[in-house]
């Protein structure tokens, strides 16, 4: 059920949500603090873009425009979760090239922490009701017998 609170929330934005739950599962699934860190980052942004999907209009110029930048400004309530956000993206850029040193698990579960938080946070703030990630679980094999 929603509760609509603002403008209509468009396919693409429901798309990203799903896509940011989806990350976080895998995030939540892993071991590894790199690839928690990265899926988690990689969550927050999708995350955000759902925001940008509701709140602007397409633009016409074809010019790169940074999620973390645009946030505040068609979303002042989520300014603070941006900046945050956006001072991680260089360890999120060296968790994806492989520096396992890049990352300490405890931040690893820190930013998967906030990255559901910000994730609860947007749906709420959109007039949707928020949709918890579920950890990804790997198939078990069989054996043949």
């Amino acid at each position: 059920m929603t509760d609509r609170r603002g403008p209509p929330v468009v396919p693409a934005a429901l798309d990203l949500l799903h896509t940011a739950r989806h990350d976080l599962g895998e995030a939540m699934a892993t071991t590894v603090p790199t690839a928690r860190y990265a899926a988690a980052h990689l969550a927050a942004l999708r995350t955000a873009a759902a925001v940008l999907a509701v709140r602007t209009r397409p633009c016409a110029t074809k010019r790169p425009r940074n999620v973390w930048a645009l946030l505040p400004q068609v979303a002042p309530e989520l300014t603070e979760w941006a900046a945050f956000f956006a001072a991680g993206a260089g360890k999120r850029a060296a968790a994806e090239a492989g520096l396992t040193r890049a990352v300490l698990p405890r931040e690893a579960d820190d930013l998967l922490r906030d990255a559901q938080t910000f994730l609860a946070l947007v749906e709420t703030t959109l007039g949707l009701t928020h949709q918890p990630a579920i950890p990804h679980v790997a198939p078990v094999a069989h054996r043949a017998s």
